[in-house]
Formats: structure tokens, sequence, C-alpha cells
């Protein structure tokens, strides 16, 4: 317990909340956009319909009906065949990291991650004392020459590898379709399970979908992780492993009632009375995609115009964030202590890099705050960077 450490992203929030803040650190959606109206219906008809059972104590492996429409819109949306008895609904993804972690990993086992990473994965697994490996990655993902390497040099076989492979934490990046495949193959050949978390898959607004690595693969040595957190709303803690290993799904399920017996019984009932409704979920993810689109466009813009030479960052064809690298003496996690007179906020990469000391990058969302608030926000981002550069000539 004393390798644990509080989430820099958590601990980020308490400042943001104050008004006066313009907040780009947390990964939050945009909550004018919540569906309040159908939600409510949705409840109100879970209450008057099925009310004694929505409140009673439930299974564990979650409410039969949600698992199977989780497994039916699986194949609609990314072509993955999977059963409802595949399909374990968790308090939401980060529960699904934890309980990895705790039945796959014993202290000192290794995980494999691109770099820089997910920091709530490396904060899960930290609690199961996992050492790990990092794989490079590019504007594709990540590099499969060196996750080849990297297995291959292991100094033992690592328990699994964890990707984002559809618009990742935190860089933004997608994994593109050739390296999907080059990565089933290279974790085939070296008995390596894939961890799939796909929280972000539905939020595109540019390219093409990618199929998922669990549908490519169909299913073999892999574990697929969703959520309805980005797409309904992330206050309902639902979510869903997918995991068609039987020995493993049998292992994740008591793991899984040692922590919390099961997912809220009501959740899991409003939110598949809202998402069966023909329609209702899609029509609510496409009136999402443009404004999200247009957030990301004001903030690609406003970083070209307002930075000062020699910060970079990534564009990113969907979910909520990029990833911008400052210039080599600019440390952010400095810069963002000076951020608190500035009233902005965002978060410093260092924590999102494995084995590595990167102190000038950060991450920017864009799905949070306003167009107006975004160029003012990079405005007083970029008029910090430029005054931090000052002081370090």
């Amino acid at each position: 317990m004393s390798g644990l450490k509080a989430s820099a992203i958590r601990e980020i929030l308490k400042v943001t909340e104050m008004p006066e803040v313009i907040s780009f650190a947390g990964g939050l959606p945009a909550p004018e956009l919540f569906p309040v109206e159908d939600f409510a219906r949705a409840c109100q008809e879970v209450l008057a319909e099925d009310g004694p059972a929505a409140m009673q104590y439930s299974v564990t492996e979650g409410y039969l009906p949600l698992r199977r429409w989780v497994a039916a819109n699986l194949l609609e949306t990314i072509h993955l065949r999977c059963d409802a008895d595949d399909v374990l609904i968790i308090s939401g993804s980060q529960q699904g990291l934890d309980l990895i972690g705790k039945v796959l990993l014993d202290p000192g086992d290794y995980v494999v991650l691109e770099n820089p990473a997910y920091l709530g994965a490396i904060q899960a697994f930290d609690a199961y004392q996992a050492r790990y490996l990092n794989v490079a990655t590019d504007d594709d993902g990540i590099r499969t020459d060196d996750l080849a390497r990297v297995l291959a040099q292991a100094p033992q076989r690592p328990k699994l590898l964890y990707l984002v492979p559809n618009f990742q934490n935190p860089s933004g990046i997608t994994l593109s379709l050739s390296r999907r495949q080059e990565v089933i193959a290279i974790c085939d050949r070296f008995g390596v399970p894939i961890f799939e978390d796909d929280p972000y898959g539905r939020l595109r607004y540019s390219g093409e979908h990618l199929p998922s690595l669990a549908a490519l693969a169909e299913g073999r040595n892999s574990i697929y992780m969703s959520t309805v957190s980005k797409t309904i709303a992330p206050g309902m803690r639902v979510a869903w492993l997918v995991i068609q290993d039987r020995g493993l799904y049998e292992r994740v399920v008591p793991a899984k009632q040692a922590a919390d017996l099961h997912t809220s019984s009501f959740t899991q009932r409003a939110v598949y009375a809202y998402a069966r409704r023909p329609g209702v979920l899609d029509a609510h993810v496409k009136q999402m995609l443009p404004v999200y689109a247009r957030r990301r466009d004001v903030m690609l813009k406003a970083l070209g115009d307002l930075m000062p030479d020699g910060c970079t960052w990534t564009h990113p064809d969907g979910g909520l964030f990029l990833w911008a690298r400052m210039p080599e003496r600019v440390d952010t996690q400095e810069l963002l202590s000076m951020a608190t007179t500035s009233k902005v906020a965002f978060v410093p990469g260092a924590p999102f890099w494995v084995n590595r000391d990167v102190r000038n990058t950060m991450r920017l969302n864009f799905s949070n705050a306003s167009e107006e608030m975004i160029v003012e926000g990079v405005r007083r981002l970029g008029d910090l960077v430029e005054g931090y550069l000052a002081r370090a000539r």
C-alpha cells in the first residue's frame, strides 16, 4: 500500500471545481449533452415496472437483459461475436482494470504497456505490484517491431498486454488496422493475452471506424472492455468485460463478488431501459459527435494560433484528448503549479510515462469546455508557456 499514489488527475480535479478555472484536465464529457430527460423516463419506467427487483440484491454477472443487449450491440457496432454468458457487468471501467489485475497479477509479474499509457491502468496494476515493459508508439499507435522485441527479451512471459486502441488516453492516437492484425499475431506467438480497453470507440469524428482487436481475434486470447461513461453518462458507473475464455471468466466473477457483490441493480436496469429503445442511443451519439468534433477543431486551431514555437500536438480522429509536447526545457509539472494564477488547468504528462522520466508533455481535454472557453484557455496556456520559456532562457 505504501507504493500506491493518488491519481494526479483526481487531485487536479479538486482545483478545477473553482468556476473561474478553465480546465482541460479531466476526461469529462459535456454535461449539457447528457440525455437527462430520456434517462429520467427510463428510470421512471424501471421503478414503475420492476421497482422491487431494481432495489434488491442481484447476481454478480449482471442483469441478464442488459448482458444480452451488450452482446447484440457489440456485434452490430464492432462486429464482436459473443454471448451474454461472456459478458460481465462491472461498476465502471476502473473496476475492470482492478479485477483483471487482481486475477492475473502476482507481485513482480510483468504487464506490457504502450508508452505513454493510461494513468488509471497504471494505478490499478500498481495495487498488485506489477512491473512494466513499455513499448514505443508513433502516429499509428503501438510499434509492433518494438512489441516483438520487448516480448522476445522479456525476463519472463508477461501476464498481459494492455491497450487503448481507439483515440488512446492520453495521446489521442488510434492503432492502425495493419498494426492491430500484427499485434494479434505477435501476442499469439508469445502467448500473451490482449486486454483491450475501448471507452471512446464510438466517438469518431473523422476517418473510418476500425474493427476491434477482440473482433479480429474472434475473442481468442483477448479481453474486451467498454462502458456507457462516454456515450450516456459517467455517473451511471456501468461498464462491461467480455471474456470468452471460460476459465478466466469464472475466476473474475468471484473476484467481483469479493469487491462489491454486484453492480447496482437499479442503474443496470435504467441503462437497459434507456438503451433498448430503438434508435435512442444511436441518435444521442450522433448528437454528440458534431459538438465534440467542433471543440476538437477549435482547440487544434487555437493551439496553432496561440502556442509558442517549438510546441507540437497530436491530431486525434476522435475521443476526448490530445497530447501536447512542449520544448525540452519546459517541465509541465512546474508549469501546472504556475497555472493556478492563470486560472487554467491541464494534466502534466510525466505520470503517463512508463519507465521513462519525460517532463515536457501534457494531456489536454477538449470535450468539456465550450468553444469560447477553449480559445480563452489555450490563450492563457500559451501565455503561460511563453512566460516559462522567457524565464528559462
